[in-house]
């Protein structure tokens, strides 16, 4: 009887990853010509972010920086979802960024059942915030890696525990 393969299917962020892209975005605002003499803070406030600028413009600005910086520390940009900009003391623009993860039930659900729509061999499990697929055949689960590239998620997914 062969032995069953299986990965789990995961959405996370590194915190440390986030502060050390925080800390080279910050050092890189501080030096460049256009932001001299003007208010450009990057804070990390429990699980969210938070940018200080003078205005819309500038947070805009300051956010396009910091997510180069963090997509160069491996964090996936699409679990930094954003509100609405809001006016701070002093007439500063500030906008909060949650940093998600782990997968909700939504998520998890649109997964199980793209995996069961494409008629592999496989099984997919919900554990909590994370999907299992075990399956007889590697090949199989590689092509459910590949199946859940196209699938269009909010968030971006990982693969670990490969076994």
């Amino acid at each position: 009887m062969a032995k069953e393969a299986s990965f789990d299917i995961v959405s996370e962020i590194n915190i440390e990853d986030v502060k050390n892209g925080m800390a080279v975005a910050l050092k890189e605002i501080k030096n460049r010509f256009d932001f001299k003499g003007s208010i450009a803070d990057i804070k990390l406030e429990k699980e969210k972010l938070l940018i200080v600028a003078e205005d819309d413009y500038k947070v805009e600005q300051v956010k396009d920086v910091l997510f180069a910086k963090l997509v160069k520390h491996g964090v996936p940009i699409k679990n930094i979802q954003f509100t609405k900009s809001e006016k701070a003391l002093g007439g500063n623009a500030r906008q909060y960024g949650e940093l998600i993860s782990g997968i909700d039930r939504d998520n998890t659900k649109k997964i199980t059942t793209a995996i069961k729509n494409s008629n592999l061999k496989v099984k997919a499990t919900i554990q909590e915030d994370k999907v299992r697929v075990s399956g007889k055949s590697r090949d199989d689960l590689q092509a459910v890696m590949a199946l859940l590239k196209d699938l269009q998620l909010p968030i971006e997914l990982q693969y670990t525990n490969y076994r």
